[in-house]
């Protein structure tokens, strides 16, 4: 019981920093696509016939 308090404190805490370190990354990701989506401007969509893109004309 002595030696396994501190063995499941140290997991705890190392899930915990793991998830929030995830977490971290993937709304990092998104938030350089967004900022990239800004700066060079969504790419423009096109009507599309069965899943094919239409020649502009």
């Amino acid at each position: 019981m002595v030696r396994t308090t501190p063995i499941l404190i140290a997991v705890a805490t190392f899930l915990v920093l793991g998830s929030a370190g995830i977490w971290f990354v993937i709304s990092e990701k998104q938030a350089s696509q967004e900022r990239r989506a800004k700066f060079f401007g969504s790419p423009k969509e096109f009507p599309t016939s069965g899943g094919q893109k239409m020649k502009v004309e």
